[in-house]
């Protein structure tokens, strides 16, 4: 098995690459599509029609791409020589993935919300959630292009 992942490794990083792209795609389109949900009437064709687009993005695209990205991403920390386990920028980018899908489950929660006409939050509050997948992308992206501490 260790041969087989040491001989994937160019397959699987760019493949956990492609699902975070789609995955981050996903989270930072569902929060501007709660925004312009928030301007059209519950029960109206505009409400219906962005309903339908969030159920779609999140259970075609987002749901998917980031359980390939945890498929993926899985398979590179235990390929043999990949991951530095003594280097804390690891630990770092770990526990900023688990916020991320704190993130995920908040927004699917939030389309819920939608679904069933019970939004009560204003506009403003999803443009500035739309900003916590964009923060957490950044800072991931530098702790594993950077690698501090190593």
């Amino acid at each position: 098995m260790e041969s087989a992942l040491i001989s994937l490794y160019p397959w699987i990083k760019s493949l956990h690459i492609i699902s975070i792209i789609a995955w981050m795609a996903g989270m930072l389109y569902l929060p501007r599509l709660f925004i312009y949900h928030c301007d059209a009437p519950p029960g109206s064709d505009k409400s219906e029609t962005f309903k339908v687009m969030e159920r779609r993005l999140l259970r075609a695209i987002i749901n998917p791409a980031m359980i390939a990205s945890f498929l993926f991403g899985i398979l590179l920390l235990i390929t043999p020589g990949i991951v530095d386990w003594t280097a804390w920028w690891v630990y770092g980018k770990l526990s900023l993935v688990l916020v991320m899908t704190a993130v995920h489950g908040l927004f699917s929660l939030w389309r819920k919300d939608f679904e069933s006409d019970r939004n009560k939050r204003p506009a403003k509050f999803y443009r500035i959630a739309n900003e916590a997948p964009t923060l957490l992308l950044i800072v991931i992206v530098l702790l594993v292009v950077i690698k501090p501490g190593q």
